[in-house]
Formats: C-alpha cells, structure tokens, sequence
C-alpha cells in the first residue's frame, strides 16, 4: 500500500505540474554543468548523472560565439610555443624571399626625409615654446584688462604653466624621436 501511495503522489505531483506550469512545463530546463558549461540539450537523468543543476528562474543569455572565436592555437599553449620556438611574431617576421625589400639608396631618402621633418617640426615647437616662456614672464605675466579679480588672472597663469609644460614634453619626444634615426 505504502508503494502505491507513492506512486499516486507522484503522478498528482506531475499532473499538477503540468496544471500549473502550463506553457512553463512545455520549456526546457537549463543546466549548469560542472567546467560552467550551460545547456538545455539533457533530460533531467542525463543532467543528475553529470551532476548539473537546474537553474531556476535565473535570466539566461545566449551570446553567440561565432565572432569571438579565435584562431585555432592563437592562445592556446602550442600556438605561443611555436611562436617562441621562432622567436618572432607573424607581423615582425623576417621577409621571405619572395617579398619586397627596400635597398640601402631608398631607405636612407626616407630616413633623410624623416629627419627633414622632425627637424621642422623641433624648431616649429621651439620657437612656440619660447613665446610662451616670454609671455609667462618667469611666473608673473601682465595682468589684462579683463582681470580685475585676481582669481582669473591666477587661473590664467595656471593654464600658461600647464601649455609651456606640454610644449616641452612636445620638444622632448620630438628630440628623441630625432635621436633614434640613423646619423645623417
């Protein structure tokens, strides 16, 4: 009798289930798998067997993956040993010997002519720094008109310092732009 009784139980159980949940009992349960693998692929056995548990009520995304998957190897362990074992990467490769290369003539023109302007460029920054220095007059520039409040005017000086401050970490990275090219 005892084994009846369940066996009733169980059957009102899934009656009112299906009662219940109406459309809800028509969809499928989500699973969390063990290794955060989600899934609605398992029956409930297949799901117990793999130890995964249903999520209830929970949002669930689907994202698809087709535009983020890499490359085969691009990050797993053997494509970045086979990178070191080259000792380079695909874009600083050694050209092949089919590929372009530029002679020694062209390649010192494109020097010249990077020189040539940076060099322009320098003296172009230079004499711009210079007059920011003259118009800040070492801390003190004259006063404007339109500065009768002297908190403007200490604002002004604010924003020189800071402009004669970029201006010379301009002329700084073009000298050392300067100094990594090949001597004329």
């Amino acid at each position: 009798m005892t084994i009846s009784r369940a066996v009733t139980t169980t059957t009102m159980a899934a009656a009112l289930a299906v009662m219940a949940g109406g459309a809800a009992a028509q969809e499928r349960a989500v699973y969390r798998c063990p290794g955060n693998l989600y899934t609605d692929q398992l029956t409930p056995k297949e799901a117990a067997e793999r130890g995964c548990r249903t999520l209830d009520g929970a949002p669930v995304t689907v994202v698809q993956g087709g535009a983020t998957r890499r490359p085969a190897g691009a990050g797993s362990g053997e494509g970045a040993a086979r990178q070191a074992a080259s000792g380079a990467s695909g874009a600083a490769r050694a050209p092949a010997s089919g590929e372009m290369r530029v002679d020694a003539a062209q390649q010192r023109a494109r020097d010249s002519d990077a020189r040539r302007i940076l060099e322009t460029e320098l003296s172009r920054e230079e004499s711009a720094l210079a007059a920011l220095r003259k118009d800040f007059n070492n801390g003190e520039p004259e006063r404007r008109g339109d500065e009768r409040n002297f908190a403007r005017y200490q604002e002004r000086v604010a924003e020189m310092k800071a402009a004669i401050a970029r201006k010379e970490a301009d002329v700084a990275a073009i000298r050392r732009e300067l100094s990594k090219l090949p001597s004329p």
